[in-house]
């Protein structure tokens, strides 16, 4: 395992920033649209990362974490045909495209909510950070544009979308990492009407024995999942070993909280309820060979703030990497 990163690059700085500070490997966001996708236009893009010494270790679907009245390509999971049968092949030319392109994974999101926060809370030295109490969430509109969705037609449309993608993966050998939904809602009555059934550790096992498949895996938001869990600080490490040892972890959010379901706080990696430094060791213990990369960070005081708070976390990361592995 390895130190990355999917902080988008505002700028070439950024990526020499990126290449100083020791981060070597990405999650890139290629420009234009999915339109501009080409095997070509994305080869181009991965020839400039590595001009830094930059590895694109995966790029995002247009498959988005946005709530559903924004997605890119709503229909797949609006359930819509022969509207969403469009979306899909948009979506299984873009694996193709990254084949060609030397690009070996593809993330994405299978959401209607999109991420669901409540006010945020103040943390370690006034840093703002995200949070979620789903006693005081507002529910409004009460309802998305889907409509209410129960769990069986939730699962009927992500079955559909991965009985018709994760073949197409398969052929071309391109890693899918699909995120957990963020964060996970009461089961069955869920959040403006929808059960979010990629919201709970049974979910994803469900989601892995949908397609048997060794390019059908997560995009591992250790910090989502943790919101999942009673005693995260306890339980996590359990969960990380269970995906891990069957090889369906192809990317790690290692993003720390404080709290519990329905009732947590986005945290510092160092001051959360879960030692990252076990959880690596767990990484390390299944043979993980992947990226840990922060997914967001406390929003901190100063100049470029949002990079400053992402160095730290990379430090960290990288340290905790080096730590574990020479333990062995």
């Amino acid at each position: 395992m390895y130190l990355g990163t999917q902080f988008s690059p505002r700028s070439d700085e950024d990526l020499r920033v990126f290449a100083q500070l020791g981060i070597e490997h990405i999650c890139g966001y290629p420009p234009g649209t999915q339109k501009d996708w080409t095997a070509e236009n994305l080869t181009r893009y991965r020839e400039h990362i590595e001009s830094f010494g930059i590895t694109v270790d995966v790029i995002p679907l247009p498959l988005s974490s946005h709530e559903i009245s924004k997605a890119e390509n709503p229909n797949i999971m609006l359930g819509k045909s022969p509207e969403r049968d469009r979306e899909i092949e948009v979506v299984c030319n873009i694996i193709r495209a990254c084949a060609e392109a030397g690009i070996p994974a593809v993330k994405y999101n299978m959401t209607l909510l999109g991420v669901v926060s409540t006010e945020r809370q103040a943390w370690r030295g006034g840093a703002s950070s995200r949070a979620f109490n789903y006693a005081t969430a507002v529910q409004d509109p009460p309802l998305t544009i889907a409509g209410e969705v129960d769990a069986d037609t939730m699962w009927e449309r992500i079955d559909y979308f991965i009985q018709r993608v994760v073949p197409v993966a398969d052929e071309n050998k391109i890693r899918m990492a699909c995120h957990p939904h963020d964060p996970g809602m009461p089961r069955p009555d869920g959040f403006r009407g929808v059960d979010r059934v990629l919201g709970s550790v049974d979910g994803l096992k469900k989601f892995m024995d949908l397609h048997a498949s060794p390019y059908h895996g997560l995009n591992f938001c250790q910090g989502t999942v943790s919101e999942m869990l009673e005693k995260p600080g306890e339980e996590i490490y359990d969960v990380i070993r269970y995906f891990g040892s069957r090889n369906k972890i192809f990317n790690v959010h290692f993003r720390n909280i404080h709290g519990t379901f329905l009732d947590f706080v986005e945290t510092f990696i160092d001051d959360g309820d879960v030692d990252m430094f076990k959880a690596a060791e767990v990484y390390n213990e299944v043979g993980y060979p992947y990226m840990l990369m922060p997914d967001h960070v406390p929003e901190m005081a100063g100049d470029n703030a949002r990079m400053v708070g992402f160095s730290y976390t990379y430090g960290y990361i990288k340290a905790v990497i080096e730590a574990v592995t020479r333990s062995n």
